[in-house]
């Protein structure tokens, strides 16, 4: 057979697919994510000619791929989220960002440095890639499409939670990046670099230039084309575009693209709270990130019966299941001490942590940046946590999250 028609062809299959996922999961209550995976899986293993799914030989590609995957959720994410930005009414997702999200990083880096005989460089790396929650292959747990009827903390705090910390990986990646280069392997040497430019400016310009670039592009929509006939900018797949344009100009301006995505996203979404055109933006990204979302899990189906496990021992399997299980909940538990949610709802966002693309990227980058020992291992690693959030999370989360919508949730 012609093993591009035949790539082609389960591809044009999937994707059509994904038009009846949403329907198939709320009567299964399985999650996309788990038929992809399995899709994946069962047709690598009928066909050896398909393009080889490992990301250790195509480390350049799953960068591009995962980036470009990432990149377009964090502003359909953003532009869903119809609660307006404060300080005090984000206080649950600020919780996340900051204490859970170091708090994740410190234990996994602790575990695998100690008890594991990590080297540092690649421990930290490991928390780091494994600390952000994925805003992905989170759509079970996230709020729906923009004003709609149901105001849900949980799933606010979860939508929120993910569309921001994904960029605030970014700087322990790149302390673990700048640890595995540096000679001796002492703190003291990197810590000046990353302190002032990793963490302060890249955050900092991410940050402003989002605000700044989101802005532009509301005015534009919002006001420009709408006082000018001869200028339309009605068409949803503004929000693609505006996203791709966002990212590659911060990232050139040496800022972290992903910062100012969201950022931008959220700045368009509260520049007209109220207008019915941020439903066809998040519409069309929401359907360009669906697409790319069954390609990436048919990679990932092909690559765990590919070798990606090949270095995975039971004690590597045993923090998987302990981050999942009890540090990502104990650290969520313990950020949101001194809240008003009811201690479901702080269980319900502790657990529900979904891990995935965006860890696959941040591993991807850092391996691609330096040269890690345990660069195999990390891998293996991280791509059986994603599989077991994957399982886990995408078997429970929509009875899960249904409950708790019912008990806790008010009408808009």
């Amino acid at each position: 057979m012609d093993s591009y028609m035949v790539t082609l062809t389960i591809i044009g299959i999937a994707t059509l697919g994904m038009a009846w996922m949403p329907s198939f999961t709320k009567v299964t209550g399985i999650s996309d994510s788990v038929v992809y995976v399995l899709l994946g899986v069962i047709v690598y293993q009928l066909f050896d000619f398909l393009p080889h799914p490992s990301p250790l030989l195509f480390n350049v590609q799953t960068i591009h791929l995962t980036e470009l995957v990432v990149v377009i959720s964090l502003m359909g994410t953003g532009l869903k989220i119809d609660k307006p930005f404060s300080f005090k009414s984000w206080n649950v997702p600020f919780r996340m960002l900051t204490i859970t999200m170091v708090l994740c990083i410190a234990a996994v880096a602790f575990i695998a440095y100690w008890f594991l005989k990590f080297d540092l460089a690649s421990a930290l790396l490991l928390g780091a890639v494994l600390a952000p929650t994925d805003p992905v292959l989170a759509a079970d747990v996230q709020v729906g499409p923009p004003m709609g009827e149901i105001k849900d903390e949980v799933r606010f705090s979860l939508t929120a939670e993910a569309g921001m910390n994904d960029g605030m990986a970014f700087p322990f990646t790149w302390l673990a990046i700048l640890l595995a280069g540096s000679a001796t392997g002492n703190f003291s040497e990197v810590m000046g670099e990353w302190l002032t430019i990793d963490l302060a400016y890249k955050i900092g310009a991410g940050v402003i230039f989002g605000i700044g670039l989101g802005w532009v592009v509301a005015y534009l929509i919002f006001n420009f084309s709408e006082k000018r006939d001869s200028i339309s900018l009605n068409d949803g797949f503004i929000a693609v575009a505006a996203a791709l344009s966002i990212f590659g100009l911060v990232e050139l301006l040496g800022a972290y693209g992903f910062v100012s995505v969201f950022v931008a996203s959220l700045t368009i979404r509260n520049y007209e709270l109220n207008h019915e055109f941020h439903k066809d933006l998040h519409s069309f990204s929401d359907q360009t990130e669906r697409i790319l979302v069954a390609i990436v899990l048919l990679i990932f189906g092909g690559s765990l019966v590919n070798g990606i496990l090949e270095h995975l021992t039971w004690s590597y399997a045993l923090l998987a299941a302990f981050f999942l299980l009890v540090i990502r909940p104990v650290s969520s538990l313990i950020a949101l001490i001194g809240t008003k949610l009811h201690f479901k709802e702080r269980m319900g966002i502790g657990f529900y942590g979904i891990r995935g693309v965006g860890s696959f990227y941040y591993l991807a980058f850092a391996l691609q940046k330096e040269t890690f020992y345990m660069g195999d291992e990390l891998w293996s690693t991280v791509s059986f946590i994603v599989l077991l959030s994957v399982l886990i999370h995408g078997t429970t989360a929509t009875r899960v999250m249904s409950k708790l919508e019912k008990k806790f949730s008010r009408n808009a």
